[in-house]
C-alpha cells in the first residue's frame, strides 16, 4: 500500500504556515512543500482558488481532502496521524493548550 503524499501550500513568511510546518516535522510526516507567494498574489490564481476558495495559506492536501486554516490542519493531523502526538493525553493539560492568551497592550 502506497503512502499518500501530503502537500502543504504555504508561504515562507506566514506564521500560520510555519506552525503547520513545525507540526508536520514534529510528527515526522513527509510532505511536499508548494510555495504560494502572497506578495505576488498567487493565492488568487485560478489553480489555487479551485483548491482553496478561501484564498489563504496554509492549505493541506491529503489525498482527496483539503484542509485550510492552521488550527484546523493541526487538529486534522493530530486525529489522522496520532503518532508523535502534539498534545498531552491528560484532558486538563490538553484544554490548557487550546487556550489562547491575547497579548496585553501596555499603556
Amino acid at each position: 500500500m502506497e503512502e499518500t503524499q501530503l502537500k502543504l501550500y504555504s508561504y515562507w513568511r506566514s506564521s500560520c504556515s510555519c506552525r503547520v510546518r513545525i507540526a508536520l516535522n514534529l510528527k515526522r510526516l513527509k510532505y511536499e512543500y508548494k510555495a504560494v507567494n502572497l506578495v505576488k498574489g498567487e493565492q488568487f490564481s485560478p489553480e489555487f482558488s479551485k483548491l482553496n476558495p478561501l484564498n489563504f495559506v496554509p492549505a493541506l492536501v491529503d489525498g482527496d481532502i483539503v484542509v485550510a486554516d492552521s488550527f484546523a490542519i493541526l487538529m486534522y493531523l493530530e486525529e489522522k496521524y496520532p503518532q508523535h502526538p502534539l498534545l498531552p493525553q491528560d484532558l486538563h493539560k490538553r484544554a490548557i493548550n487550546y487556550q489562547v492568551k491575547p497579548f496585553q497592550i501596555k499603556k
